[in-house]
This record gives C-alpha cells, sequence and structure tokens, in this order.
C-alpha cells in the first residue's frame, strides 16, 4: 500500500509542476510542451479549445487501445496521471494571465526546468499522463522502434506545425525549451549522485582491490584479460563507485603502481548491493 501511495503521490507532484510549467511560462510566450499536451496546447492558440477538454477528449481513443493493447497497471496509471494533469491545468489557468517573468530565455529555463522535473517524477515510478506516452509504448512494443523515436518525430512534427503558424522565433525558442526539459529529466531520472566505473589494469591487481575495499569499502572484480599485441595474460580490477570516491581510487591506483593502467567512465541505472541495496561492511 505504502508503494502504490508513493507511486501516485509522484505522479500527482508531477502533474502540478507540469501544469504550473505550462501555464505560467508556455502560454505566456507561445511556447509549446512535447507530445499530446504540445498538441492541446497549439489548438488552445489557434482556436482558443481548453487545454484540459482537448487533452481528456484526444486521449479516449488512446486509452480504449491502450486497455486492449497495454497492462492493466500501464491502463490504470495512465488514466490517472491523464485525470489529475487534465484538472491542474485548468486549475492553474489563472498563471498564464500573471506575467511572473518578461523575458523569452527565463521563460525557456523556469518552464523547460519544471516540465523536465516533472516528467522524471512521474517516469521515476512508472506512470505517464497518456497522450504520446502510450502511442510511443504501443509503437515499441509490436513494431520494436523506440519511444524517444516516435516522440521525437512527433515533437519535430508539432514544432513544424507551430513554426508555420508563428515564425521561427517561437519555435527556435520551444526547440530550447526541449532541449532543457529533456536535459532535466536526464538529471532527475539518473539522480545527483553520480557514480563512476573503473577498468585498472595492473600487474599489482590484488593489491590495488584489496587497498579499494579496504580504503573505499566498495567490492571488486578481477578479470582475466589478454594483450593483444603479446598474448600475455593481464589481469584488471573493475569496480564501481560513487563521484565522491573517485579521487581516494585515483590515489590509490598511483601510489601502487603509477603505471597502471585505467579507464573511468560514467554509469547510470548501478543496482545491487551497496547502490540500491543495503551495503554490506567489507572491511
Amino acid at each position: 500500500m505504502k508503494q502504490y501511495l508513493y507511486r501516485y503521490v509522484l505522479v500527482t507532484l508531477g502533474c502540478i509542476l507540469l501544469a504550473v510549467a505550462i501555464n505560467a511560462f508556455f502560454i505566456p510566450f507561445n511556447l509549446l510542451s512535447g507530445g499530446l499536451s504540445g498538441y492541446c496546447i497549439l489548438l488552445l492558440y489557434l482556436w482558443g479549445l481548453p487545454i484540459s477538454v482537448t487533452n481528456l477528449l484526444l486521449n479516449i481513443p488512446l486509452f480504449i487501445v491502450a486497455y486492449k493493447m497495454m497492462s492493466r497497471d500501464y491502463f490504470i496509471c495512465g488514466l490517472f496521471g491523464t485525470a489529475v494533469i487534465s484538472v491542474f491545468i485548468q486549475s492553474f489557468s489563472f498563471l498564464s494571465t500573471m506575467n511572473l517573468v518578461r523575458d523569452y530565455i527565463l521563460a525557456c529555463i523556469a518552464g523547460g526546468v519544471l516540465f523536465g522535473i516533472g516528467c522524471a517524477m512521474i517516469f521515476k515510478v512508472g506512470g505517464n499522463t497518456g497522450g504520446m506516452d502510450i502511442i510511443a509504448a504501443i509503437i515499441q512494443k509490436h513494431y520494436s522502434i523506440s519511444i524517444g523515436t516516435t516522440e521525437f518525430i512527433a515533437n519535430l512534427v508539432l514544432m513544424l506545425v507551430g513554426g508555420f503558424y508563428y515564425g521561427l522565433e517561437p519555435t527556435l525558442y520551444t526547440l530550447l525549451t526541449f532541449f532543457i526539459s529533456f536535459k532535466t529529466t536526464n538529471a532527475f531520472m539518473d539522480g545527483f549522485d553520480y557514480k563512476k566505473s573503473f577498468i585498472i589494469i595492473s600487474t599489482e591487481y590484488q593489491a590495488i582491490g584489496e587497498a579499494i575495499m579496504t580504503y573505499v569499502n566498495r567490492g571488486v572484480t578481477y578479470l582475466q584479460a589478454e594483450g593483444g599485441y603479446t598474448h600475455e595474460p593481464r589481469p584488471a580490477v573493475f569496480v564501481v563507485a560513487k563521484l565522491t570516491q573517485m579521487a581516494k581510487i585515483k590515489t590509490i591506483v598511483t601510489e601502487i603502481d603509477p603505471h597502471a593502467f585505467m579507464i573511468i567512465q560514467d554509469a547510470s541505472d548501478v543496482l545491487g548491493r551497496g547502490f540500491t541495496l543495503k551495503a554490506q561492511k567489507l572491511g
């Protein structure tokens, strides 16, 4: 019950942020959001149709298809997200007349960040707000075309239509908003506690591995590699650590073997003991 409550609370909070971004920053500057909500905003600009109403109406046939083709959990959560965001878009409509900011760039930044955080909160718990999410999920399921590709094409068409009616400048500002929103969503999905993966090739691999386990309290894996030119065994140490532990690991490696070959890469979605599961003391 706590898990379900947490999920729907986050979806609700995410929808609030989306509604605030749309009303406070997108509508006053004729900006568009991504996905189906962007098309609803465009209908508002062209014919004055309320976003909350068009969002619900356009989602009805999509949810009929989703009920038949997608899981029950996806359907219920999407239905909830669609209803909630429609309610909040209408509830916060007064923000569109308050002129909170007067600069296009500030509107793009503030709206993009809020929209990105809202999307991340919803996606983090496997939620959705219907619309393009349903279309993209169905296409991925039956045609193996990624969700990102489908949404990119939909947003590209949206920008072309918006550019046709409102000119190049608002379209470029919308593109900036898309970029900021995309980057913000990724940042909050991955979290700010970034991870690094290390591959350390050294003849002193055991000493390095033991030092990392003792002084950094990170588990290590010994890899058996082979030199491509010499065909000699080249044991390696593989370890994943937090960003704050990177300097300590580099110091350990340098002190034990100054000639060690080390590769450091960004790591995302690190799952398991020490990260998503409770860590055990190694030392």
